[in-house]
């Protein structure tokens, strides 16, 4: 199902709808945003510059340096009195970036939400568990509205309390779960542990994922783990550029259309900062169209990734983003090599003998970076045989060299032993400034 025209529109006509909405935005956010207007000062920009869509790469980059520098409500551009929602981010390290939302905003965002459900395969027939930790965290309440505005019916279930989780699922016959990907595999892990088969026990048939990346082997292993039956579409946002909403996949799977009507997304070489062509990865950038409370021009996400323009086979006409291959700054530089937690993903979920979990741990030995991954046997018996944990070992490592170019070393360790997350996954420790 389509939930909006706009989503059909054809590049001219959807084009000149951006150019309207932009250039509207760059007079709102000058007039009344002190310090992006300081901003576009500085790099001698005016609104009235602002006379084609390619004109966009002459105005300065939004960071989350900047909501840092002005936490928490100097980038707003409404008053107080005017708001009716508060989120911040999940962010662990400094303060929260704070976002706030009018009615119309509330109303824009839950409207690009239940886009993005519906591009997923939800409908008003679904029931929905919604496995998000609810909170300042835009995604619970983000997908909460955005599901409800479609029909369906939604079960805030929040995160955590794993046995209630599997209760529910089988009791209320749910049919769509919303989680990150990696509390979604272990809810499923649990869920057979039990004794319950998804196939013949659960009515789940959807999944709406977002929060961290889920690459191709991670959707494989959904089946393995749900059933075949079970089919799952990742969604993309962040707080502030609205919460989820952006971005979804549709049924067809070959990326994820950017609601473009409200967010015209660029690529960018995270390095010289130069606007790159389609089809060339780099770091996305995201200008926001028609937000009142916090507009936001050209946001630096830190998320690598590709676009794509031609149409898609479900008839939808807006851009398309690859799902992301990592962010600019989860990159280790190992020895030289650029790693990305996800290159690592991709090889560990092809080999059988191990489970979707691991840990990366990066340390400082002799003056030479180690990297470490620790991985989950699927079998425990395997402890048992030092020849076959030794071969595993040697196949694992083969595997990691051919894809990062890198040597490392393999922690082998018995099943469910590794930390389960029930929000997103931290799966890396990096240590390097502590030894030499």
């Amino acid at each position: 199902m389509i939930w909006a025209k706009e989503e059909t529109l054809p590049r001219e006509e959807l084009e000149a709808l951006q150019l309207q909405k932009l250039k509207r935005t760059i007079s709102y956010i000058y007039g009344r945003v002190a310090p992006y207007r300081a901003k576009m000062e500085k790099a001698g920009v005016s609104p009235e510059d602002i006379r084609s869509l390619d004109d966009l790469r002459r105005l300065p980059f939004t960071s989350k340096k900047d909501f840092r520098e002005n936490y928490p409500m100097g980038l707003f551009a409404v008053d107080k009195k005017e708001l009716i929602r508060f989120h911040a981010s999940s962010g662990t390290t400094g303060k929260p970036t704070v976002v706030g939302y009018t009615k119309h905003d509330l109303d824009m965002w839950l409207n690009n939400v239940a886009r993005v459900a519906c591009m997923g395969g939800a409908c008003a027939d679904d029931i929905v568990q919604l496995s998000f930790g609810y909170g300042t965290f835009t995604g619970a309440l983000g997908l909460h509205g955005g599901l409800e505005k479609i029909g369906a019916a939604v079960i805030p279930m929040s995160s955590g309390n794993t046995r209630k989780q599997i209760m529910f699922l089988k009791d209320m016959g749910v049919t769509l779960l919303v989680a990150t990907p990696s509390y979604a595999l272990h809810l499923g892990e649990e869920v057979r542990k039990a004794g319950l088969d998804p196939e013949k026990d659960l009515c789940l048939r959807t999944g709406l994922f977002g929060g961290e990346g889920m690459t191709e082997p991670m959707r494989e292993e959904m089946r393995h783990v749900w059933g075949e039956q079970f089919f799952c579409t990742q969604n993309y946002g962040m707080s502030e550029l609205c919460g989820p909403g952006v971005a979804g996949e549709c049924r067809e799977l070959c990326g994820m259309h950017v609601n473009e009507d409200w967010f015209i997304p660029e690529i960018i070489d995270p390095e010289t900062e130069e606007v790159l062509p389609p089809g060339e990865r780099g770091e996305l950038v995201v200008t926001c169209l028609g937000k009142e409370a916090l507009p936001v021009v050209r946001y630096r996400t830190g998320d690598m990734t590709r676009l794509f323009y031609e149409p898609c086979k479900c008839g939808r006409r807006t851009v398309r983003m690859e799902n992301l291959s990592g962010r600019a700054d989860d990159m280790l530089v190992i020895r030289g090599v650029n790693v990305f937690p996800t290159q690592i993903e991709e090889v560990l979920l092809k080999i059988e003998e191990i489970g979707p979990h691991y840990e990366i741990l990066v340390e400082r030995k002799n003056r030479l970076d180690v990297m470490t991954i620790t991985v989950e046997l699927i079998d425990d018996r395997l402890l048992d045989s030092y020849a076959k944990l030794s071969e595993l070992e040697k196949k694992i490592k083969a595997g990691l060299k051919s894809q990062l170019g890198l040597a490392t070393e393999i922690r082998l360790v018995a099943p469910y032993s590794l930390q389960r997350f029930e929000g997103k996954a931290k799966r890396i420790k990096d240590l390097r400034k502590d030894g030499l």
